[in-house]
């Protein structure tokens, strides 16, 4: 009772708190009339997409919903429309929250030109993403432990119910339920980043194609006629769909480890390969809960001592220690909580992979929480301007565009090694301290303090709308100084929020994968139904993985694809508004903003049904046709292949873009803006424009969302595949 007793403090408090910063932030001055005009359009740009967007999300979710009831059980269907509710609704109050505290920043820098009271109110509109991110999420976790684990208790189980003091669960039906909920937030997740990102990135590269090399006016200058789109763009990008892509991390990597210990407690004590009580499976189904929601609560606090405390003008220490008060408290409280929650019960099983001590399952969230912080500092290194690889794409652009796009590949493929290394050492510590069920928990761990992380993360666009709004308003130079400098600083922290998502990506979709493995694949109270599906010398096994690995690659060009033929349209638009209309570029005329926003929005909602597809089907053709074995191939193969890739995607744009930054703050002597230098490393950000905002940050919910499919599927797979109507399994054993 105590971990929901804490469930329900994490979720009033952080989503009172979000309501009060919400409050707080939108009854601050928004500027002079024109300011408010101006944030008005992104304002209403940014509503229109994401209602459109919604509108045809939520078709394709009512149709898996009465799939997932008919096929496998109406519980599933309906947690699963949980878990769409919670993440489209967290995903619109980030972005609504976000298209108020942009004009609110640029007035702040106008009336006080303090960077240091411009970072908070730019940190307190980024805040409420995550605090309703993390709220949200957890009160969708609530509802199902409760009120669905109560319904499931009342269940005939076939013997196989854990009796508890809290709960009565089957397990079964439960841990199906609670991959609904996940694979809810999946879909959400998936299609607000890929619309998001399609739409913003088409703006984007339209605004500096034309704009910037070729009209050679500033960025953000309200004579471009993509300005508002691009604007637009970072809201429902980069805001939405971050808030939806981690806040489907944090579900997928809680019902993971919930999923695991279910599973291993029936493989325990059913096949007698070790002894497990009923009180600590229970204990170990709710800690992971209990762990995110203290780490929400220790976040909630991270971000109060900024918003408290008086802020130097040095944004990026601020926003560090912000982390670094969150992840502190996190550690010490939950190592605390650890030992008194699982008061010296231990267990070890036999051959499953699997023990947990007093603080094993601590230890391990610690593991995850380090790498995470580790993964951030790496991607800080190869993105930030501040250190060397960045530095030296902006000093070989000055030899032109191909050297531009020659060392930023190379930077991007380097950046991949040390992430990796961290993420195989944080298998194998939290392996070694409490099993598969450990590297469940370090998911958990590098997630837990991730509301400051995301809150730091949400502030850059923020604050690159606010600059936007600073530069169409004809402002003082000094405001959009200071708001470069807070864009500038928020460029890495974006870099180094990717570099979270993907490091828990991993260790979720790793997670899963355990689930996967050790999932009922015979039907309920079949012992021998319990046990791994992959052989990896295994013809099928090895089909799926060269397939696997492919997806990743093809899903990515699709992508990259989408966002060219919307940027095309983008760019014909610009050029055409300029040539037959002259007067825009002496500021005579104004441009038609509405055209390219309506340009961005189609392009963006006609191109995301097919990657989404690519994410969905797979598994389940996969699964019908070839068996349970293919499936597990195909998982590893995309995970292997999809995190590379990510990586190096997200680390080569944020380089690419920074290096742009470096040349325009003159850091590279005798080639600032409008120089020949400038130019190539325009072209150098627009090509990196699809890798870091659209393809990177999808990959992450590609692996992830087909791990979840593939969760609620495998039993039905090992049924009913076509190999196996056909009597070719025995074949492939």
């Amino acid at each position: 009772m105590s971990g929901f007793l804490v469930m329900g403090a994490a979720v009033l408090v952080t989503l009172v708190f979000a309501a009060i910063n919400f409050k707080q932030v939108k009854k601050m001055r928004g500027g002079n009339e024109l300011m408010e005009e101006i944030a008005l359009a992104i304002r209403e740009g940014s509503n229109t997409f994401l209602l459109h967007e919604l509108k045809a999300m939520y078709k394709v979710a009512i149709f898996v919903a009465v799939l997932l009831g008919v096929v496998v059980n109406w519980y599933v269907g309906v947690a699963f429309i949980i878990g769409a509710v919670m993440s489209g609704t967290a995903g619109f109050v980030g972005m609504k929250i976000a298209t108020y505290a942009n004009v609110r920043v640029a007035n702040t820098a106008r009336e006080t030109k303090s960077l240091g009271q411009t970072l908070k109110t730019a940190f307190k509109g980024g805040s409420v993403m995550w605090l309703s991110v993390g709220g949200y999420s957890m009160l969708g976790l609530l509802i199902i432990f409760v009120v669905f684990g109560k319904l499931m208790g009342q269940m005939d189980s076939d013997n196989l119910t854990i009796v508890s003091n809290w709960i009565g669960v089957n397990y079964i039906p439960f841990t199906m339920t609670v991959a609904g909920y996940a694979l809810g937030c999946s879909l959400v997740a998936l299609f607000d980043r890929i619309g998001g990102g399609i739409y913003t990135k088409a703006a984007d590269m339209g605004a500096d194609l034309v704009g910037k090399t070729e009209a050679k006016i500033p960025e953000d200058d309200p004579r471009n006629p993509a300005t508002i789109a691009d604007n637009v763009g970072d809201n429902v990008g980069d805001v939405a769909g971050l808030g939806a892509d981690l806040l489907e991390s944090y579900v997928g990597a809680i019902i993971a480890s919930t999923t695991l210990a279910a599973y291993m407690f029936y493989i325990a004590n059913a096949k007698g390969t070790g002894i497990i009580s009923e009180s600590l499976v229970q204990k170990l189904m709710i800690f992971p809960v209990l762990f995110a929601a203290i780490g929400l609560l220790s976040c909630t606090i991270g971000i109060l001592y900024l918003i408290l405390k008086k802020v130097s003008n040095k944004p990026h220490k601020e926003l560090n220690l912000s982390v670094w008060v969150s992840a502190g408290i996190t550690i010490v409280v939950t190592g605390v909580v650890t030992y008194l929650f699982f008061n010296g019960e231990s267990a070890t099983f036999e051959n499953a992979g699997f023990n947990v001590g007093t603080l094993s399952p601590w230890i391990a969230a610690v593991t995850g929480i380090v790498s995470g912080v580790l993964i951030g500092l790496v991607a800080e290194y190869y993105t930030s301007y501040d250190f060397k690889p960045t530095q030296h794409i902006a000093k070989t652009s000055v030899q032109g565009t191909a050297l531009t796009i020659t060392t930023g590949l190379s930077n991007g493929m380097k950046s991949v090694l040390l992430p990796v290394i961290i993420l195989a050492i944080a298998v194998i510590s939290s392996f070694y301290f409490a099993g598969i069920y450990g590297v469940t928990m370090a998911a958990i761990g590098m997630l837990s303090f991730v509301a400051t992380t995301v809150s730091v993360d949400t502030y850059g666009p923020i604050a690159d709308n606010a600059g936007g709004i600073s530069e169409m308003a004809k402002l003082d130079p000094a405001v959009r100084k200071i708001t470069d400098k807070l864009d500038s600083v928020g460029n890495t922290t974006a870099a180094i929020g990717k570099g979270f998502a993907i490091g828990s990506a991993a260790l979720a979709a790793l997670s899963l994968l355990a689930s996967y493995l050790y999932s009922q694949v015979s039907g309920a109270g079949d012992v021998e139904g319990f046990t791994l599906l992959l052989n990896i010398i295994n013809p099928l096994t090895l089909a799926g993985a060269l397939v696997g690995g492919a997806i990743p690659f093809f899903f990515s060009g699709l992508l990259i694809d989408s966002v060219a033929k919307a940027a095309g349209k983008m760019v014909e638009e610009v050029r055409r508004q300029f040539r037959e209309f002259p007067g825009i570029l002496t500021g005579d005329v104004k441009p038609d903003y509405n055209q390219c926003i309506s340009i961005s929005s189609e392009g963006a909602l006609k191109e995301m049904t097919l990657p989404a597809a690519i994410a969905i089907l797979p598994p389940l053709l996969g699964g019908f046709i070839f068996g349970a074995e293919f499936v597990g191939g195909l998982l590893i193969g995309t995970l292997l292949s999809g995190i590379m890739l990510a990586l190096f995607t997200a680390n080569a744009g944020g380089s690419w873009d920074n290096a742009k930054k470096l040349v325009e703050t003159g850091g590279v002597e005798g080639h600032g803006k409008g120089s020949e230098t400038h130019n190539s490393t325009i072209i150098g950000d627009t090509v990196g424009d699809p890798l870091k905002d659209t393809v990177g940050p999808s990959l992450d919910i590609l692996i992830k969302i087909m791990s979840v499919i593939s969760l609620i599927g495998v039993s039905i797979f090992q049924k009913f595949n076509l190999f196996e109507l056909l009597g070719l399994t025995n074949l492939f054993k």
